[in-house]
Formats: C-alpha cells, structure tokens, sequence
C-alpha cells in the first residue's frame, strides 16, 4: 500500500470515525462537568436546609458516592463507544468482563455486603459520629462510620471494628433524646406515694441545679408501682434527657435519692429469704438451733 493510500484512508477515518471520537471525548467532558455540578448544587441546597453538622455529613458522603457513580458510568460509556469506533468488537468485551466481574462478585461478596449495607445505614439515618449504640453485639461510642465499617469505642477505651454486613439490629440509645429508667425499690412496710412524692422532689431539685437543668428536658414521669418483688415492691420513674445525658442525670439522681431516704428512714430492702423447716405428718417441726458468735466448745462436748 502506497503513501497516498494510507493518508487517503487515514484521512476517511478522522472525517468519520475520527469526529465521532471527538464528539464523544467533548460530550463525556461536559457530562462529567453537569454532573459535578448538579452534584455540588444538591450538597449546598441540602446542607443550607440544615444546620446538624453530623447531617451534612452524612448527605456529602452519600451525594459523593451517587458522584463517583455517575462519573464511573459515564467513563465506561465512553470507552466502550471509542472502542467501537477504532473497530474493536464490544461483544468479546463485555462478555469477559462479565466473567471477570462475576470472578470477583464471588470473591468479594462480604465486601459487597458492607458496603450495601453501610450505604443503606447512612441513608436511613440510623447511625451517626457521636451516638451511643448496640450492634452486632457491641456497644460504645461511635467515632466512625463508613460504607464498609463502623467504629465503636466503648466505656472501658476497647475500639471495636465493626463491618456493617454484620449489623442486623442497631440499638441507638442517642437518638434525638435519651432516656433512663428508675426502678426504685423500697421495703414493704413503705407507704409508696410517700415514695413516689420524694422522687419528684428531687427530680425538681435537679430541674433547679444549674449544673443539670440542661440536661433534663421534661419532669420525671412516674409510671407506678411496677413489681411485687421478693422483699421489696418496686416504683417505675423514667427521666427525658438531651442525648447522652442520662446516664449523668441517672447517677446523680440515685446519690440524691440514697441520701434522702437516709433522712427519711425509708428502707431500701438488701435481698433476703424466710427459713421453712418442714414438719413431720404430727405438724411438728424440727427445733432450730442458733448461736450468736463463736461456738462455745464445752456446751458441744
């Protein structure tokens, strides 16, 4: 094939093929560029709408990821219409691309289902930096939370790594408020609405300190008698914090609570058992023999 052939070709290729290549270079730029831009105008509306740091987060992370999408797709697009016009069959290449991709779905199928499970996590809102929460049998503070894993510290400094294919339940113990339960047990012999008036007492008390009234969002709500324990009968209150404030609220409350019953003689029953001996079919019973103190070694011999 001679020199003027070859141009002459080459020359038919770049008026056809060569233009089509360009246009479809120049029209993935401008997709790229429209989707970066939609992409930034969602973040900005979304984040103006709402002030929580912890939501913008999570929508920037979500709207990068819809990002990284849309540019993927546009890219192999792309590439597969250039491929077509420099003449290289797309059929071969897409079918060893589907093996290829089926070879590594199987290979990475709990990394997939992380990261599906971490994208739906973050969508629902069901887990943010800040919340005390209980998955996979773990709990602690979350200090991190991805597509793949979240990270868990818990009281003791221990990190747990938790990946998020793993999580089936989440028990989020900070979301929006936080509440603590109070199951106080008194004696028997206690008149309860005595007891249930002291609680409010020192419920307002702590409405009052400085030190806790912002934490307290509501009055306690006092449930009622709730159980006929085995030596004691047991009043169920519950208290409405700011998130992560109960467990604060809660201890404060029960040194209040020990210190007033002290004042007041009210009894806070320690655990206790009543003696049944038995009788004999005459409705006797066996004597019980009981010495205070040592054993005086004579008396037994």
């Amino acid at each position: 094939m001679d020199f003027q052939a070859l141009w002459q070709k080459t020359l038919d290729w770049s008026l056809t093929s060569g233009i089509r290549m360009i246009l479809v270079i120049v029209a993935a730029w401008i997709a790229l560029k429209l989707a970066q831009k939609f992409s930034n105008h969602i973040v900005d509306f979304i984040v103006g709408k709402h002030d929580d740091v912890e939501f913008q987060k999570r929508a920037q992370t979500l709207i990068s990821i819809a990002r990284h999408v849309m540019v993927l797709a546009i890219f192999i697009v792309a590439a597969l219409t250039i491929m077509r016009e420099v003449g290289i069959e797309i059929g071969p290449v897409l079918a060893a691309a589907g093996i290829v991709g089926l070879a590594v779905g199987f290979g990475a199928q709990s990394l997939v289902k992380d990261v599906i499970s971490g994208f739906f996590i973050l969508l629902d809102d069901q887990i943010r930096v800040g919340d005390v929460v209980e998955i996979a049998g773990k709990g602690g503070l979350v200090e991190k939370v991805n597509l793949r894993v979240t990270v868990l510290r818990d009281l003791a400094g221990n990190v747990h790594y938790v990946p998020n294919g793993n999580i089936s339940v989440v028990t989020n113990m900070t979301k929006e408020f936080s509440r603590y339960v109070f199951d106080v047990g008194v004696a028997y012999r206690e008149n309860v609405d005595e007891v249930i008036e002291v609680i409010k007492g020192i419920d307002e008390d702590l409405r009052n300190d400085a030190e806790f009234k912002d934490d307290i969002l509501e009055p306690i709500e006092i449930l009622g008698l709730n159980e006929f324990a085995d030596s004691a009968v047991v009043v169920r209150a519950r208290t409405t914090t700011l998130p992560s404030r109960q467990w604060r609220v809660g201890r404060e409350f029960n040194r209040r609570l020990k210190r007033k019953f002290d004042q007041l003689n009210i009894e806070i029953p320690f655990p206790h058992v009543t003696l049944y001996l038995g009788q004999d079919k005459k409705g006797d019973a066996s004597p019980l023999h009981v010495v205070h103190g040592t054993t005086d070694k004579k008396k037994e011999a």
